[in-house]
């Protein structure tokens, strides 16, 4: 170990108070830093900006990840930036060092048959108002693709108050979901046949939470507005529509625990490989532009060549 790289993990552990794993990749990291300059034959202050870009396009070159290059190159400025306050150095060489970009990992998606396990799935010893309520959101989330903010703002009528508010409503009438949105933006997006029989069945029991005045009037408060409270009677909160969806998923017997926003994902993939109208996908999403959608045509891709991979005879070489 250099005496210097000794020194840094001492001042990091002890002055800075680092926790221990992080002192451990530091470790790590700084060691690969002396042996990348004991192969250049350098010492760790001769080294130059020219021999970390080298250093870094060969780790990416040899599969290096930009996350994990990236946390790599934070070690080597943290360290450099201590030589230069104990007077060692007059320059940081990692200073104008950026790792590549990696790319943006795909969503993840529910196969049709998953989403439909999951929306269709009845728990019978559960509350029947907790059930017909998660059924309820499930088919909102999966059915209209709505972030999970956008379903916790909905209230069961429109109001002054809540345009202010900037939350979203349902008019079941016109089968239509009213939704406000990221930027405020609001949209209208509508809601399907089972959309509306789990809306049929949840609305009568909604209002049976008790000590709570459920008033779906214009003139009522966010609390009584609210289309899907807690058993307490406040609006449900993201990381409670989290935790039921979680546990919905894990009763279903889906392979893997379920968030909201993969039921998004799932409504914008399963929609645009029936449909093939990337526009019509984003103008249901939300996005403000075409390339936040355009990663579902990768999904389907990636579908497209699973079902090849598994049942072409020449997809598979011998």
């Amino acid at each position: 170990m250099d005496p210097l790289v000794t020194r840094y993990l001492e001042h990091v552990r002890f002055e800075k108070r680092l926790a221990e794993r992080t002192c451990t990749l530091y470790r790590l990291d700084l060691m690969r830093l002396l042996d990348l300059a004991q192969a250049a034959k350098l010492t760790l202050l001769q080294v130059q900006t020219g021999h970390v870009r080298r250093w870094v396009a060969h780790m990416h070159s040899a599969g290096r990840s930009g996350r994990g290059l990236a946390l790599i190159l934070s070690a080597w400025r943290g360290f450099y930036v201590w030589l230069g306050r104990e007077g060692l150095m007059t320059h940081n060489p990692v200073v104008d060092v950026r790792a590549p970009r990696g790319g943006k990992p795909l969503p993840k998606a529910l196969g049709v048959d998953e989403a439909v396990q999951l929306a269709e799935h009845l728990e019978h010893d559960d509350d029947p108002w907790l059930e017909a309520r998660d059924a309820a959101m499930v088919e909102l989330l999966y059915g209209s693709g709505l972030r999970v903010s956008e379903l916790t703002g909905l209230d069961v009528v429109p109001s002054t108050e809540a345009a202010r508010a900037g939350r979203g409503w349902i008019d079941v009438p016109q089968a239509e979901v009213q939704v406000h949105g990221k930027g405020g933006k609001r949209r209208s997006v509508p809601l399907g046949q089972a959309a509306l029989q789990a809306l049929a069945h949840w609305l009568p029991l909604r209002n049976q939470v008790p000590g709570m005045l459920m008033q779906p009037t214009p003139g009522a408060s966010s609390t009584a507005l609210a289309l899907f409270p807690g058993r307490h009677g406040t609006r449900l909160t993201v990381r409670s529509v989290e935790q039921r969806l979680k546990r919905r998923s894990q009763l279903a017997g889906l392979s893997t625990p379920v968030h909201p926003h993969m039921l998004r994902h799932s409504f914008a993939s399963h929609l645009l490989q029936s449909s093939g109208d990337l526009r019509a996908v984003q103008e249901l999403l939300g996005h403000a532009s075409i390339s936040s959608t355009q990663v579902y045509t990768r999904l389907d891709f990636q579908h497209l060549a699973q079902v090849y991979d598994a049942a072409h005879p020449r997809a598979k070489r011998q």
